[in-house]
């Protein structure tokens, strides 16, 4: 950890995809921070460039130009065990729970996996410590042994959240983690993710088109239209008293529905009405 940076710091980021003779510009010139302990909500249509920044921003693909710091390192200036340390960092809780796992490996063996990789545990080690990363997340023992398929989304999704926090991450990306759940739930699983900030202090990168969700989850949000961020700010500001006209239109469109969720004292992931 570098003391005094940012969880993230993307500046100017730029990706642009040809083929033949045109020029297709997914991300347009996008600046945002995350400090520490907080949540920055990415809101925008499909195809608006949300997970795209994500990716770029971590290096997983590479930006046409522009450059993102993950707690004060540039990903794409890195190598060896640098990148190595630096991944473990991170984690990503995906958008379709089953899928993000590996359908041949128990849950278990999913959630040791990181700390196989990035870890010097020792094999009892890596036992305790996925015992009480399910823990953490309200899974019990009997779903250590099952497969994927073998859960519920919003079991799936928990082990999902496992898997992200195992190496102690300071930054995760959430890519949707509740749009493919249930209404109810989404608020527990958005309470669970609520709470792992809170006690562990984590950063979230949160990519979401449900603008309740960014505007419960998020301290800042963004507004993506078109690869461009049109509005940023406080999110409680942007998402109710918009000033760019998209994003009164995105609001306009919204349906109203319950689904808004709290932090219940002790842990307990409930949901209560909007």
């Amino acid at each position: 950890m570098n003391a005094g940076s940012d969880a993230l710091t993307v500046t100017h980021l730029v990706k642009e995809y040809r083929a033949h003779r045109t020029v297709f510009r997914a991300v347009d010139d996008v600046s945002f921070r995350i400090p520490r302990g907080a949540t920055f909500g990415l809101v925008g249509e499909s195809g608006s460039g949300k997970s795209t920044i994500a990716r770029c921003a971590l290096n997983l693909i590479q930006p046409t130009s522009g450059t993102s710091l993950v707690d004060g390192a540039d990903p794409a200036r890195v190598r060896g065990r640098a990148l190595r340390q630096l991944r473990a960092r991170t984690g990503f809780v995906f958008q379709n729970p089953k899928a993000a796992l590996n359908p041949r490996l128990r849950i278990r063996d999913s959630v040791a996996e990181p700390l196989r990789t990035h870890t010097a545990l020792k094999p009892a080690e890596i036992d305790k410590r996925v015992a009480a990363l399910l823990d953490e997340v309200g899974l019990s023992s009997s779903h250590a042994d099952r497969l994927p398929h073998q859960l519920s989304g919003g079991q799936a999704q928990r082990a999902g959240v496992a898997r992200a926090i195992a190496t102690e991450p300071e930054l995760i990306v959430l890519d949707e983690p509740t749009s493919a759940l249930d209404v109810s739930v989404q608020a527990q699983v958005l309470n669970l993710l609520q709470r792992l900030k809170q006690e562990r202090g984590l950063s979230y990168l949160l990519i979401s088109h449900d603008l309740d969700v960014v505007r419960y989850m998020s301290d800042e949000a963004g507004v993506m239209r078109r690869g461009q961020m049109v509005e940023s700010g406080p999110a409680d500001v942007v998402l109710r008293t918009p000033s760019h006209e998209y994003t009164r239109q995105l609001l306009a469109a919204m349906p109203a529905t319950p689904g808004a969720v709290e932090i219940v004292p002790g842990g307990d992931e409930r949901s209560i009405l909007l």
